[in-house]
């Protein structure tokens, strides 16, 4: 029999960490009801300063890895993680999040049966905390380009990051997610959306995306648009929309290209207010959505 030091899983969840240890038990518990159990998980300790988390690490089981580094943000956490992962499949979770039960059983069946150009899976998203309901998720690189319809919480080919390069870790203000999901397609790889909601995202004041990505986002995603300037050249975006214009979508090309133009003039404390307004709006329909699904 094969010791377990030796086993190669076939999934590594990587967890980034920063002064998260008060999620780590729920974090914990959602993993230990998954179905599908050929996985390890890594915890990323990006640079805590907490007490209370370095203790909460500092105490959890030895089949739990714990890395440690200097603050690298986000990004860089992720990355460390991927490099630490046994498996040839890895899963990014953030430690304030947590999954429902089938929630690897389903994505890494999806992948299995997607071939190789299939780079990445990811689900619907289920919305507690400061916001509730269930938000769509899907893939479509033209609409990619645009708003982010994936998540931060995909199961990636360990060879597909390897090839894309990476999570650009110089994105330490938000949407390095939304970047990397860009990154992979741009290096050829399709990403498939389980239409469930699998991943349980907290919506809090404090995250990331409610605290500064949001309120950036003209600045974020002018990065992006350019480090990926081919994708967004005018002859390249009108080619994109015609090769994909039958694949269900959110985007007309119209709605795209005026949003192409209100980020090019408007200035970005503008946009990005607009944009936040939109947001906002978003998560309240969801929210209403599955109030009314439940009444």
């Amino acid at each position: 029999m094969m010791d377990k030091e030796q086993h190669k899983p076939a999934v590594s969840v990587i967890v980034p960490c920063y002064n998260g240890g008060r999620f780590i038990d729920r974090l914990l518990a959602s993993l230990a009801r998954q179905t599908f159990r050929d996985f390890e998980t890594v915890i990323i300790n990006d640079g805590s300063t907490e007490r209370a988390t370095l203790d909460k690490l500092a105490s959890l089981p030895p089949e739990i890895r714990v890395v440690h580094q200097e603050n690298r943000g986000p990004a860089g956490a992720r990355n460390s993680g991927f490099r630490f992962a046994k498996a040839d499949l890895v899963l990014t979770l953030d430690c304030d999040d947590a999954l429902e039960p089938t929630h690897l059983a389903e994505t890494v069946a999806a992948m299995w049966a997607g071939g190789p150009d299939l780079g990445f899976v990811f689900t619907d998203v289920r919305m507690t905390g400061l916001r509730e309901g269930v938000s769509r998720r899907y893939f479509k690189l033209f609409d990619l380009l645009f708003i982010n319809r994936t998540s931060a919480c995909l199961l990636v080919r360990k060879d597909a990051w390897r090839k894309a390069g990476g999570y650009d870790e110089t994105m330490r203000e938000g949407y390095e997610d939304w970047e990397f999901s860009v990154r992979l397609a741009e290096a050829g790889y399709r990403g498939y959306g389980v239409p469930k909601p699998l991943f349980v995202y907290r919506v809090s004041e404090d995250g990331l995306m409610m605290s500064r990505s949001s309120q950036l986002h003209a600045k974020l995603w002018r990065r992006i648009r350019e480090r990926h300037k081919k994708l967004y050249q005018l002859p390249a975006v009108l080619k994109l929309w015609w090769r994909t214009r039958s694949i269900p979508g959110e985007l007309t090309l119209i709605r795209a290209l005026n949003l192409l133009a209100l980020a090019t003039l408007l200035p970005d404390s503008w946009f990005s207010a607009l944009a936040h307004r939109v947001r906002m709006s978003r998560m309240a329909r969801s929210q209403g959505g599955a109030k009314s699904a439940m009444s």
